[in-house]
């Protein structure tokens, strides 16, 4: 860091003296560490310890810092380009099934060894070895056949057509790269590896749990070179703590999805002495509606239940204006999403009321709820707890449709508990969010089409049910490309215009940094790490 940031720092970090003061009591989260920083080294603050750089395995193990480490055979770019990356061309038959990839030949591992088709398979053999752990993603537990079929050339046989293939390859996990060295003896990566080697622009330099990472230029890759030669990942829980430490000067960037309060963006923000951005949307947070609800089941109390709040005003005020009021179930810079035509329900409490009414819903004299048949029509939300958007947000759906006759109970839950309930189908209302790019629309689809989750509640009502999850089922076969874009026509919007799934908002990532920071660029994929060619001048 330079000198001329520290002091301005320093300065910006008297008016939160007092609030420093009771933290120099705190036993310090990088004690024994290098604290030092320059021009060359960039110090990211994150709220979690990065995990085991294992390609192969999830949680905990922290999706940015594998993206540093590891690498895909193809790359997400924007608007659900796929572009070459390790391959520098792939070749699919006509039947979908086949897929062979020209491996790129100037790619050697961070220790030097080659890449080429023989450790492509050895790490496609380990995931397939596993396929139970990664049975989510679609093409894996398809794969009937992996060929080495000479140095440069890897060869994937499906025992079915699945379009999204290429797709499901550029995830950062499971399928990314790890050297020869860094297997275990016995093959299985699923209990851990030798050795984090990769063919990414980064290797893992120093750790210590729960305090920090230090990632260092890999002196081998074969592409653009980082502009920094060290990226320092500093561990901070704290969300406070994170703003206090970058407003001191000791952290040059927070990233990500709440990795920084909204008010405390904001007033950074305000000040002029750093930079802000945000990303594209990476995802939509929608009401999920379980049909199989007697409260739920008419789409007319569906409908107006959408037109009984005023999404815009709630989504601009809760979020101050960092999201967007979302119109579609999918944001509209993901592949098939683009042009959607669905029906738009606005805030039109007179038309609520209306559509209740036809339903049957009628509001008694003197009371506030409505009834039908003697019972109230009341339903419940449950939120993720943790997530102030979320509360918020359901608070003020409480308060809206109590104005038109709706007894809404809200129920913050722990996000486990939300995921099993939801899984479940032990709710009437969730708050959810679909996975974003590189996943969607495919992984969106290709769970509802499985009956996965709770969606199998949330569209029993729907009249056109069994063709539906027929469609969704058919467009990941389909290997005709104008039949794909029209069956996601009619099939997201179906799902959309009967009303047991309503758009929120869209979520995007924001980013503070240090004024001396240069090339910040989210990436395209959510879980790819930013820090292709960033740099501090």
């Amino acid at each position: 860091m330079n000198v001329s940031r520290r002091k301005k720092s320093i300065i910006q970090a008297v008016s939160i003296l007092s609030i420093t003061t009771l933290l120099f009591g705190c036993s310090n989260p990088n004690e024994g560490a290098d604290n030092t920083t320059d021009k060359d080294t960039l110090t990211l603050a994150w709220p979690r310890d990065i995990g085991e750089m294992n390609p192969h395995v999830y949680n905990p193990s922290q999706l940015f810092a594998q993206s540093m480490v590891y690498e895909p055979l193809v790359h997400y770019a924007e608007g659900g380009k796929l572009e070459p990356f390790l391959a520098k061309s792939w070749d699919i038959s006509k039947d979908g099934k086949t897929y062979t990839f020209t491996l790129r030949d100037d790619v050697k591992f961070s220790d030097g060894s080659a890449f080429d088709a023989t450790i492509v398979k050895k790490n496609f053999d380990a995931v397939i070895k596993n396929k139970a752990l990664h049975s989510w993603l679609g093409f894996i537990s398809k794969i009937d056949k992996t060929e080495a079929v000479d140095k440069q050339t890897f060869r994937m046989t499906l025992s079915e057509a699945y379009y999204p293939t290429i797709q499901e390859l550029a995830v950062v996990r499971p399928v990314r790269f790890l050297g020869e060295a860094g297997f275990p003896k016995n093959g299985d990566t699923s209990k851990g590896v030798e050795e984090e080697v990769g063919t990414g622009p980064w290797v893992l330099d120093e750790y210590k749990a729960d305090q920090y990472a230090t990632f260092k230029v890999n002196k081998n890759y074969w592409g653009p070179m980082p502009k920094v030669k060290k990226i320092k990942v500093d561990i901070i829980p704290d969300a406070e703590t994170r703003v206090l430490a970058f407003e001191k000067g000791d952290i040059d960037l927070i990233y990500g999805e709440g990795a920084i309060s909204v008010d405390a963006f904001n007033q950074l923000k305000e000040t002029k002495s750093y930079k802000t951005t945000m990303s594209e949307p990476v995802a939509t947070r929608l009401l999920i509606m379980n049909t199989k609800k007697k409260q739920l089941a008419d789409e007319r109390v569906r409908q107006a239940l959408q037109y009984g709040f005023d999404k815009k005003t709630l989504v601009e005020g809760i979020t101050s204006g960092l999201e967007a009021p979302a119109d579609f179930i999918l944001p509209p810079n993901l592949p098939y999403t683009s042009k959607l035509k669905v029906e738009k329900r606005d805030f039109d409490v007179e038309k609520a009321k209306t559509l209740l009414d036809e339903a049957g819903w009628k509001l008694p004299n003197g009371k506030t709820i409505r009834e039908k048949d003697g019972q109230p029509l009341q339903v419940e939300m449950m939120y993720d707890a943790a997530e102030l958007f979320q509360k918020a947000m359901a608070e003020t759906l409480q308060s809206e449709w109590a104005n038109i006759g709706v007894d809404l109970k809200i129920v913050g839950v722990e996000l486990p508990d939300q995921v099993q309930r939801f899984k479940d189908n032990k709710f009437d209302i969730n708050m959810y969010s679909n996975f974003g790019a590189p996943y969607d629309p495919h992984t969106f689809v290709n769970i509802i089409g499985t009956d996965g989750f709770g969606f199998k509640e949330a569209i029993s009502a729907y009249p056109n049910k069994t063709e539906l999850l027929q469609d969704m089922k058919d467009v990941l076969k389909t290997t005709d490309e104008t039949k794909r874009q029209a069956m996601y026509a009619e099939i997201l919007p179906s799902l959309q215009d009967q009303g047991a799934l309503v758009p929120i908002s869209y979520l995007k990532k924001m980013a503070i940094y240090q004024s001396d920071v240069t090339n910040f660029n989210f990436a395209a994929n959510r879980d790819e790490s930013p820090f292709a060619q960033i740099g501090i001048k």
